[in-house]
């Protein structure tokens, strides 16, 4: 009696179940079929590349020169078009940052400009301090001729 109920344990252990087989069988089924569409798609590709090549070596230099144009064309109104919405976006920052908006990156641009303005004004007193200098220096030079 052992025997036979560790045999019927064995049997359902390795044995598939309905689920598990439908599952199988499913999977197998679409599997093919998508096998079998892919292997006609090849095919028909084949078969346009074998028929259309010819038409292809006959027409290609009308074909090349207008593929290039068509290209370029197409390439320079996205040129055109993104340099516009790069230009919007520019104008629509400077418009926020002159309207006190804070647009991102505008403490850079205040930090910037406060560091040219500190320049500048080093500049500024330099040349002063050179005119001075120089004026300074010409004064002495006019008084040594003169003596």
């Amino acid at each position: 009696m052992e025997d036979h109920h560790q045999y019927h344990h064995q049997q359902s252990v390795m044995a598939p179940d309905k689920r598990q087989t439908v599952k199988f069988l499913t999977a197998t089924t679409i599997g093919v079929a998508l096998l079998v569409l892919s292997g006609l798609t090849l095919t028909g590709t084949v078969i346009s590349l074998v028929v259309v090549t010819p038409l292809l070596v006959l027409f290609s230099p009308v074909l090349v020169p207008a593929g290039i144009v068509l290209f370029l064309t197409t390439a320079g109104f996205l040129f055109s078009g993104g340099m516009g919405v790069a230009a919007l976006s520019a104008l629509t920052w400077i418009y926020n940052y002159v309207s006190g908006k804070h647009p991102v990156g505008s403490d850079k641009v205040d930090h910037a400009r406060m560091r040219l303005a500190n320049k500048a004004r080093d500049v500024k007193d330099r040349a002063k301090d050179y005119g001075h200098y120089v004026q300074n220096k010409a004064h002495e030079v006019a008084q040594q001729a003169t003596s």
